[in-house]
């Protein structure tokens, strides 16, 4: 069997799974009696998902030709390329808790690049979830015994035979009156949608409207938020196109969780930045191409350290505005933030501001982000300045936070300075270095040497070889002593370090060469997988 992994969203996959005969796009739902054969004549192994380890074991079995049966309470003999089967998966949407804990543990022990197979578990109605955890391939079974329950299967959940000719659905099916094709025909057309929004980057969002009619499936995404350190390891650090932030979970989501954490432990605001203005943000991406801070930036003059409190992220600086995922969320606007939505946002300010010391912190603020920032003065001891009370962006506004500044000195504006404290976690020395080009395409330089340039589609700093020379440590990977043609595979990568994840720039270093570029894959499934692509190179430099 074979494995080709093409396009990485999260946990999910698209790909191209073979036997050697047949080659199926992925996520895919099969005849397993034709992809695997050794199905047919398997000796039993259905055993519950929550038996002991010592009855699973005892049921150790080996499908020739087939996948290779996983459970949680036993050992794993599947190795690179491999599919994984996990019987009686679908009984573990009735305990979304253990739903999770037996998905990490398989995941965690688990080759990354085998497909894994959830038999008897898709439905139109739970394909995003399972696509969502990882699965890849998925059979009639669950669609068909709907069928002969009288069950009308949709994306949204199920109902009786009768909505057969409701025109709810116009496939072949339906005009027949066929319950079973128009079943399998839906759980189709849900897996080819799955799978455009896996390429879009954009699986989460269709998850999180496609799980609301079903409380089960609400928790198992709530609980696999919670396990931050796991799902961040296999996410991105950017995403194409926009990360639409449309529910409560949206400020949970790794993304959200990851630029939190980067900012308070990474982050270093300009050392002589000691007057802070929090600043609303605005629909329009990055903050400073919008009309409303276009004027609030002419009205500081350069005179204070632009903090924009923002719901889900809480807290930009204004040097991270086109940094994913702050250069790139929608959030719905209505002025009202609910009492979780403040407590989250309002606690991340005052860690910030414990953190980080200035002489004086001026809200220009108004509704709920004026409340937010209330909370975090009390619950961190600080004092705030008002400069408004309604509309930050009108004339009075304006004129008071002009006043509210009078006499302050010019900060140093360093925007690279703190983009590459958040990046790369390195407090790099920026003297000397210019930015040239308009923003938010700027490139930057020490006299004729260009040193770094920002990726406007990601907003992260593309170091050259020069600007990696001075970034002293960290997101390396190390290769055998060859010199790269192309892009670098994974069985050349004998080392890598362990915060790369998923699109971050990286160095490539080896005996006879080194390269710059972007990682396709995080760390931990550069070296523990077995093919596919590590690094997309850039640019390769002979020693």
């Amino acid at each position: 069997m074979k494995f080709d992994i093409r396009k990485r969203d999260g946990l999910a996959r698209t790909g191209v799974f073979g036997n050697g005969t047949i080659t199926v796009q992925t996520p895919a739902v099969v005849d397993p009696d034709t992809l695997f054969p050794g199905l047919a004549s398997l000796s039993p192994c259905n055993i519950p998902l929550s038996a002991p380890s010592g009855l699973a074991v005892h049921y150790h079995t080996i499908i020739p030709g087939g996948p290779v049966f996983v459970h949680p309470n036993r050992e794993n003999a599947a190795r690179s390329g491999d599919c994984v089967m996990v019987a009686n998966w679908h009984t573990a949407f009735s305990n979304p808790r253990n739903y999770v804990d037996w998905l990490v543990n398989l995941k965690e022990k688990t080759p990354c690049d085998t497909a894994w197979y959830a038999p008897a578990a898709a439905l139109p109605s739970t394909v995003a979830t399972l696509c969502y955890s990882g699965f890849d391939l998925f059979d009639y079974t669950a669609v068909d015994l709907k069928s002969s329950q009288g069950l009308f299967c949709t994306s949204t959940g199920d109902f009786p035979v009768g909505a057969l000719k409701e025109g709810i659905c116009t496939c072949p099916g339906c005009h027949a009156g066929n319950l079973r094709d128009h079943n399998r025909e839906a759980l189709r057309q849900e897996i080819a949608l799955v799978s455009r929004f896996i390429r879009q980057s954009q699986l989460r969002e269709l998850l999180e409207s496609r799980c609301r009619l079903d409380a089960n499936q609400v928790a198992i995404m709530r609980h696999l938020d919670r396990h931050y350190t796991f799902m961040e390891a296999h996410l991105p650090v950017a995403r194409a196109g926009v990360m639409r932030a449309n529910s409560a979970e949206s400020m949970q989501r790794a993304e959200v969780q990851r630029f939190t954490e980067r900012l308070l432990s990474r982050y270093i605001p300009p050392p002589d930045a000691d007057v802070a203005v929090l600043l609303p943000c605005s629909a329009k991406k990055p903050y400073s191409l919008s009309q409303s801070h276009r004027r609030f930036q002419q009205a500081i003059g350069g005179r204070a350290h632009e903090l924009i409190v923002t719901s889900p992220l809480g807290l930009v600086p204004r040097e991270l505005e086109c940094t994913y995922p702050a250069g790139h969320y929608d959030v719905p606007v209505t002025g009202y933030w609910d009492a979780e939505e403040c407590a989250v946002i309002s606690g991340i300010l005052a860690r910030y501001f414990s953190r980080h010391q200035y002489r004086r912190i001026i809200a220009h603020l108004e509704g709920g982000a004026l409340q937010v920032a209330r909370q975090a003065a009390e619950i961190s001891g600080i004092t705030l300045e008002f400069s408004c009370t309604d509309d930050p962006a009108g004339p009075a506004a304006l004129n008071a936070l002009d006043a509210a500044l009078a006499g302050e000195r010019r900060v140093k504006d360093d925007r690279l300075h703190g983009m590459l404290s958040y990046q790369f976690g390195s407090d790099v020395v920026t003297k000397g270095i210019v930015a040239r080009g308009r923003f938010p395409e700027l490139f930057y330089s020490r006299g004729t040497v260009q040193l770094f340039s920002i990726d406007t589609g990601t907003g992260l700093i593309r170091p050259t070889f020069d600007g990696w020379a001075l970034i002293p440590e960290g997101y390396r990977v190390t290769i055998d002593d060859f010199v790269p043609e192309g892009d670098v595979l994974v069985p050349g990568v004998n080392g890598a370090d362990r915060a790369i994840r998923d699109g971050d720039e990286v160095f490539v270093v080896g005996k006879q060469a080194v390269a710059t570029g972007r990682a396709a894959l995080p760390a931990g499934e550069m070296l523990r997988s077995h093919r596919g692509v590590a690094v997309r190179v850039r640019k390769i430099k002979k020693l």
